[in-house]
């Protein structure tokens, strides 16, 4: 089924060979290849379909505090695409969501932090302020009307971010200058308190050699190198289709974020593959340990052909003393990334954009533009009947989105109302919100309000 025409926009199978991720460079060795089972089960409560952030989750919940019965199917390794290759970094976007999504953010990232704390997860978690490099004057004034609004709407979140526009000395009152933060050339920066920089690979690696550990077969089943290929209702099942046979359950929860439309077609358009690179570079003789007391952004909208909108990241892995993680540069690449779902190749314009230091190798990373620029939660095929879900489609965003969603998923799968779960409006998918993206044209951070949206 590897051979069928598909739609534009629609998603393939993840590429057999990948490049090599900077995250996966020691990965478990649990995990490589495992397959709990000789074979698959014939029947499951539930089919998880993606090992990234949100299935590992998902499946921590659906076993843990519901008792469900989860087979876990990875095409590939366990969080070998988005999760596996992503920018290392937690962030809400408090100033540039609307304030109950980026409380929502907030929660996600608290949660995330004492889950960590808690249980000392061995995933390089460094707490950090998050910085954004503001380099056009529009989004400096859009960042500043936000804030004011933000203060007026929710105090208490626009008490977590401040505006800096000033690139001279700190003031009395100790407030950091563009100097101080390390971005003279820009035109403004907004500072958030919470940030933090991880290893997402090890984080997700924990919690399901967790599942694997604390529980029997029956209870959990992680199946590698097992694509889905097809999803169907059969009576009161869903049938889901691999290469190895086919397993029958009472619910499928979709969590592989830019490959959702090649097992659910209807999604071609709704989340779409965007390729994005990454590179880990050497921070060479001049950036010592700690160097870096923040994480980055930087962004600067369209200024023309020769001059494309900016979205950049970096990060120091651990906090400093090792390899710096720059990624973006995508603007200037072949159709923007849009699209492509391989994760096999580089487009070479891009990799030169990120490897401006000494590059220690060219990474891959990606990640997903859903055309409304918020995650889902269920399928939008109800005629079908109940029981296939989806959660993905985070626009690039995924690490303050993506664990209390699943949670909410999941919640939703057992039984809670939309209305009882905590999980913005914006995010449950709906007929009228199909119609909306259906309608809007692809989301292409050419604009200044798709860099930052106006609250």
């Amino acid at each position: 089924m590897t051979g069928l025409t598909l739609q534009d926009g629609q998603a393939d199978l993840p590429s057999p060979t990948s490049t090599s991720s900077y995250w996966h460079r020691s990965p478990s060795q649990t995990l490589l290849g495992h397959r709990t089972t000789e074979r698959l089960p014939e029947t499951v409560d539930v089919v998880v379909i993606g090992s990234g952030i949100t299935g590992a989750f998902a499946a921590r919940e659906l076993v843990e505090r519901k008792g469900r019965q989860v087979l876990m199917l990875e095409a590939r390794e366990v969080a070998w695409g988005a999760t596996g290759r992503n920018g290392g970094h937690c962030q809400p976007f408090v100033y540039g969501s609307q304030p109950h999504v980026a409380a929502f953010e907030l929660r996600n990232y608290a949660f995330l932090k004492q889950l960590v704390e808690d249980n000392q997860i061995p995933c390089d978690w460094v707490t950090t302020t998050g910085v954004h490099g503001l380099y056009t004057a529009d989004l400096v004034e859009i960042a500043r009307r936000n804030l004011q609004r933000l203060a007026e709407l929710a105090p208490q979140l626009a008490a977590q971010v401040s505006l800096v526009t000033s690139d001279g000395e700190p003031s009395s009152r100790g407030a950091p200058s563009l100097r101080d933060l390390g971005l003279s050339g820009a035109k403004g920066a907004v500072v958030q308190r919470a940030a933090a920089s991880l290893w997402p690979y090890r984080l997700v690696a924990w919690v399901i050699e967790g599942l694997i550990a604390n529980y029997d077969s029956a209870a959990f089943n992680l199946q590698t190198c097992t694509p889905a290929l097809d999803i169907q209702r059969f009576g009161s099942s869903w049938i889901v289709h691999t290469p190895r046979g086919q397993v029958a359950a009472s619910a499928v929860l979709v969590a592989c974020n830019g490959y959702v439309s090649r097992v659910l077609p209807d999604f071609t358009g709704l989340v779409v593959p965007v390729r994005g690179q990454v590179a880990a570079l050497s921070p060479g003789s001049r950036v010592g340990p700690g160097a870096l007391d923040h994480t980055y952004v930087f962004l600067a909208a369209s200024q023309g052909p020769d001059r494309p909108a900016m979205d950049d990241y970096l990060v120091q892995a651990d906090g400093g003393g090792r390899e710096l993680v720059f990624g973006g540069g995508r603007m200037r690449g072949s159709d923007k990334g849009w699209a492509i779902s391989r994760d096999d190749t580089l487009d070479p314009v891009v990799r030169t954009q990120v490897s401006c230091l000494r590059p220690l190798n060219g990474r891959v990373s990606w990640a997903t533009l859903s055309t409304d620029c918020h995650g889902s939660a269920k399928s939008p095929r109800p005629s079908e009947g109940d029981g296939l879900w989806v959660c993905g489609g985070y626009t690039g965003h995924g690490m303050p989105a993506a664990s209390l969603s699943a949670v909410a998923v999941v919640a939703m799968m057992c039984g809670a109302k939309s209305e009882d779960v905590d999980l913005p409006p914006e995010f449950h998918i709906s007929e009228a919100r199909i119609a909306r993206a259906r309608q809007s044209r692809a989301v292409g951070l050419e604009a200044p309000e798709e860099l930052i949206a106006l609250i």
